[in-house]
C-alpha cells in the first residue's frame, strides 16, 4: 500500500474547504455527514453552498486564500480550478502538519477522498490511491448492489447487545461463535425485513437463561417476477442465494432459477391448468413442516406472491404454526409484460383505470363479472386467460364492448421469448389460436393496446 486507510474523527472539529464551485459542494456534503464543523473559504458560492450557509450548516467567508485560514483546522480541502490557489493550500497544509486534499491533484495530497459506500455505522471506504477515481465509483456500485440499507442497523442493534453478550460469554470465542450464529440467522432478517423489535426480543431470548435450544427456520415468500432476472429485487436476489430449501413454481423463468443458491434442495411444486403437483393445502404445510426443522425455505413465485399467486393462504398456515417468514413482492406480470410489450396500462387519453382479472376461478370455471369488464375508459388484464380466451371475447362483445376494441396477447413476456399477437377482440381467439400460442401468457384489452405500435421497444423474437 502507498497509503494506509484509516478513519477519522472529525466531529465538530474545524475542518477547512477552500472553494465555492459544485466540487466544493461534493466534498462540504462528504464531510457534513461525518458532522465536521466545515469553514469555507472563497468569494463566490454556487447555489448549494449558497444554500447550506443560508440552512447555517457551514460557515463562509468571503475571502481568497490566506495561509492563516488553515490554523486550527483538522483537516483541509483544496477544490478551486485554479492550479496555483491549490498549490499554495497544499504547501501551507503541509508546513502545518495538516492533512490536505486536493481535487484531482495526487501530487498534492496527504490524504485522498475515499469513494464510500455509507451503511452508518458500517462505512466501507474503497480507493484507488487517486490513480483511477471513476474505477473506485465503479466498485463502490458493484458493493452498494450486495450490501442491503439495513445493514447499518444491524450494527446498531448489535452495538446495543455488546454489553449482554460479554456478561453472557467469557471468552472471545464464545461471543465470536454467537455472533457469527445471530447473523447467519433469522434475527438478521427480521432487522432487514424492518422488524427491529422482535430482532431484539429475539436477541433477548438468546441470551436468556431460558432460552430455546431449538434452532427454527424461516420462509421468504418471494416473488420472482414476470421472468426477466434483471427485475429481481435486491431483496430477492439476496434471499435465494442464502436459502436452504427452494419451493417453486411453473411460472418461474429458468433464468431466475439459476440464480437460486447451487446447493440448496428444489422442491416443484408448480401448478397447471387440471395438473397439481401438489394441493394448495399441502403446500402450505410443507412450507411451515421444513421451516419448523429449521431450515431457510425459499418460497418463490412468478410475478408477484399477493396477486394471484395465493401467498395470503399461504402465510396464514405459517402464521398458525407459528413459523417466522418475510414477504418479498416482485413484479407482477401485468407490469412486467406489458411494460415490455410496449402497451402502458393506464394512459391519461386511453384508460384511467385498470382491473386485474384471473381467467378461471378456484373451480376452474370461466365466470366473471363481465359488467364490471366492459365499462368504458379501462384496461382490462386477465391472467390465465388463454383456454377461456374465446368465450371471454364473446361475453365481453355481448355486454357492450365494441368488437373493434384493440387486445394482445403476450406470451413469455419480457423474456427473450417474448411473442405478441395484437388483434381486435372479435378476432383475438382465432389469431391467438393460428400462432399457436402457449402458456404462460397475459391478455390485455382496451384502447391502450393501440400504443404498442408506436411505443413497442422489446423485440427479441418473432412476433
Amino acid at each position: 500500500m502507498q497509503a494506509l486507510p484509516i478513519f477519522i474523527n472529525i466531529t465538530h472539529r474545524r475542518c477547512v474547504v477552500i472553494g465555492g464551485g459544485d466540487v466544493a459542494a461534493r466534498k462540504v456534503t462528504m464531510l457534513l455527514k461525518a458532522n465536521a464543523a466545515v469553514v469555507l473559504y472563497s468569494p463566490e458560492l454556487c447555489h448549494e453552498l449558497s444554500d447550506l450557509v443560508n440552512a447555517e450548516k457551514i460557515t463562509h467567508i468571503s475571502a481568497n486564500f490566506e495561509p492563516s485560514q488553515l490554523e486550527g483546522a483538522c483537516l483541509v480541502i483544496a477544490a478551486t480550478d485554479d492550479e496555483a490557489v491549490n498549490t499554495a493550500v497544499s504547501v501551507a497544509a503541509k508546513a502545518l502538519n495538516i492533512p490536505v486534499n486536493v481535487v484531482d491533484s495526487p501530487a498534492l495530497c496527504t490524504f485522498t477522498m475515499a469513494s464510500i459506500v455509507e451503511r452508518s455505522p458500517i462505512v466501507i471506504a474503497i480507493s484507488s490511491e487517486g490513480n483511477a477515481p471513476v474505477l473506485a465509483r465503479y466498485i463502490r456500485t458493484k458493493i452498494e448492489t450486495m450490501l442491503p440499507a439495513g445493514y447499518g442497523r444491524i450494527a446498531e442493534i448489535a452495538g446495543e447487545f455488546r454489553d449482554k453478550v460479554k456478561a453472557k460469554f467469557a471468552t472471545t470465542q464464545q461471543r465470536r461463535i454467537f455472533w457469527e450464529g445471530v447473523l447467519q440467522g433469522p434475527i438478521v432478517e427480521r432487522i432487514l425485513s424492518g422488524q427491529d423489535e422482535a430482532a431484539r426480543r429475539a436477541l433477548d431470548n438468546l441470551l436468556s437463561d431460558k432460552a430455546d435450544p431449538k434452532h427454527h427456520g424461516e420462509v421468504y415468500l418471494v416473488g420472482g417476477g414476470p421472468g426477466d432476472p434483471d427485475l429481481l429485487t435486491f431483496r430477492a436476489l439476496r434471499l435465494m442465494q442464502q436459502c436452504d430449501v427452494c419451493v417453486y413454481d411453473k411460472l418461474v423463468s429458468p433464468e431466475v432459477m439459476e440464480l437460486v443458491r447451487r446447493d440448496a434442495e428444489l422442491i416443484y411444486v408448480g401448478k397447471s391448468r387440471d395438473q397439481h403437483t401438489l394441493p394448495q393445502e399441502e403446500i402450505n404445510e410443507l412450507l411451515a413442516r421444513l421451516a419448523l426443522e429449521g431450515k431457510r425455505v425459499l418460497r418463490l413465485k412468478g410475478g408477484d406472491p399477493f396477486i394471484f399467486g395465493r401467498g395470503g393462504e399461504e402465510i396464514e398456515t405459517l402464521m398458525q404454526r407459528g413459523v417466522p417468514f418475510q414477504v418479498v413482492p416482485g413484479i407482477t406480470a401485468a407490469n412486467g409484460v406489458s411494460s415490455y410489450a410496449g402497451i402502458p396500462l393506464t394512459h391519461r387519453d386511453y384508460a384511467q383505470a385498470c382491473l386485474f382479472i384471473t381467467g378461471h376461478l378456484k373451480e376452474g370455471v370461466v365466470d366473471l363479472d363481465w359488467v364490471a369488464m366492459s365499462r368504458p375508459r379501462q384496461t382490462v388484464v386477465i391472467y390465465m386467460g388463454l383456454v377461456g380466451m374465446e368465450k371471454i371475447c364473446e361475453q365481453l362483445i355481448a355486454h357492450g364492448v365494441s368488437p373493434d376494441m384493440p387486445a394482445a396477447v403476450v406470451q413469455q413476456g419480457t423474456t427473450q421469448k417474448q411473442r405478441v399477437v395484437v388483434a381486435t377482440l372479435k378476432d383475438l381467439a382465432g389469431k391467438v389460436k393460428e400462432a399457436k400460442i402457449k402458456a404462460p401468457c397475459l391478455t390485455i384489452i382496451g384502447e391502450v393496446v393501440q400504443l404498442r405500435e408506436h411505443l413497442n421497444w422489446f423485440e427479441p423474437g418473432d412476433n
